[in-house]
């Protein structure tokens, strides 16, 4: 099975509480399993609106059957279920899923880019996945 590296993030409510919830909704994923999770860290939000409040944010390693579109789709629905509502762009939410790499996949389409093309410019992710790899 594939292994995939996914950023997770939330700023707004019980950030942790969201965090949790998320990983085992991944985790139970059909054919997905998460392998292992960093610590999660605190962070100032980078880019969006003036005073937000601070992230937490972790990365995740799991395995999947799930092709990176498929995995992208059931990410979104987790988001969705977890209540995220998209308003201006890099704003508050309550979670936040990234595909960050996808095996030895490149991907470039319009609802998809893997690498994430941020990876390397955001310290928030860097650290997190550095202790997952």
């Amino acid at each position: 099975m594939p292994i995939c590296y996914l950023g997770i993030g939330s700023n707004l409510g019980n950030r942790r509480k969201f965090i949790k919830l998320a990983i085992q909704m991944i985790d139970a994923l059909p054919g997905t399993r998460v392998i292992k999770i960093s610590r999660v860290i605190q962070t100032t939000a980078v880019g969006g609106p003036r005073g937000q409040n601070k992230f937490l944010n972790a990365a995740l390693k799991l395995s999947t059957q799930l092709s990176a579109l498929k995995l992208l789709k059931e990410l979104k629905n987790i988001e969705d279920k977890l209540g995220r509502v998209k308003t201006v762009r890099f704003g508050p939410r309550c979670i936040d899923l990234d595909i960050l790499l996808y095996a030895d996949r490149i991907v470039r389409s319009k609802i998809l880019k893997i690498p994430h093309p941020r990876i390397f410019e955001r310290d928030f992710v860097k650290r997190p996945l550095l202790e997952v790899i």
